[in-house]
């Protein structure tokens, strides 16, 4: 890989705006020294923790079509530093992603992990495979106690990548993340309303 993430998503226009609103001096260092071959441990672990994420690809009449993608926290996985894979689940059937991938492997990831306020974007070329066709691969992606039909799986092959400052993300949390953060306040009440009772019992009797 070693592509700077700037090389891809800077182009001749973006650069001329950067020059009318004074950004691209600075912009033009990160060009030079923001360039990391492959994904380092912070965004192995990041990518592993997240449960969905938007995939971008275009069409044949260059449109650009953004899809959520979403599954059990890991369903994402990485299998190298330089590969992403995941098994793709049926759905509605439209198959526009997978039908713009036939044409134009090239897409954008954008990895959001909403409590922490981090965001990862991510440019690579990707790969469909039949599930026939890598039975490893397959073995290696599968998901266990979770209930889903896979039709094919997909692989990003990681070409740069970035991550996004905080500013205006909103923090949100998943029912299971705000469950753990209550249990131990509900477990707490119910202890002081155990304690309350048993003092207001041993008042009652004396």
């Amino acid at each position: 890989m070693a592509k700077n993430f700037a090389e891809i998503a800077f182009t001749d226009p973006v650069k001329k705006l950067q020059e009318k609103y004074g950004s691209r001096k600075s912009y033009q260092r990160m060009e030079k020294f923001n360039v990391v071959d492959g994904l380092t441990a912070n965004e192995k672990k990041f990518i592993e923790n997240q449960d969905s994420f938007y995939l971008a690809t275009t069409n044949t009449n260059n449109y650009p079509y953004i899809q959520h993608r979403g599954g059990p926290k890991g369903f994402l996985k990485v299998l190298d530093s330089k590969r992403l894979g995941f098994i793709d689940f049926s759905g509605n059937k439209q198959y526009i992603s997978v039908g713009n991938i036939k044409t134009n492997n090239k897409v954008s990831l954008f990895i959001m992990d909403y409590p922490n306020k981090s965001r990862l974007k991510i440019f690579a070329k990707s790969e469909i495979i039949e599930l026939k066709d890598n039975p490893s691969l397959l073995k290696t992606l599968d998901l266990n106690h979770y209930n889903f039909k896979p039709e094919r799986m997909i692989v990003f092959h990681i070409e740069a990548y970035d991550w996004n400052c905080p500013q205006h993300i909103t923090q949100r949390y998943t029912m299971q993340e705000i469950e753990e953060a209550i249990n131990p306040l509900k477990q707490h009440i119910e202890n002081l309303e155990i304690h309350i009772k048993a003092l207001t019992t041993k008042n009652e009797t004396n």
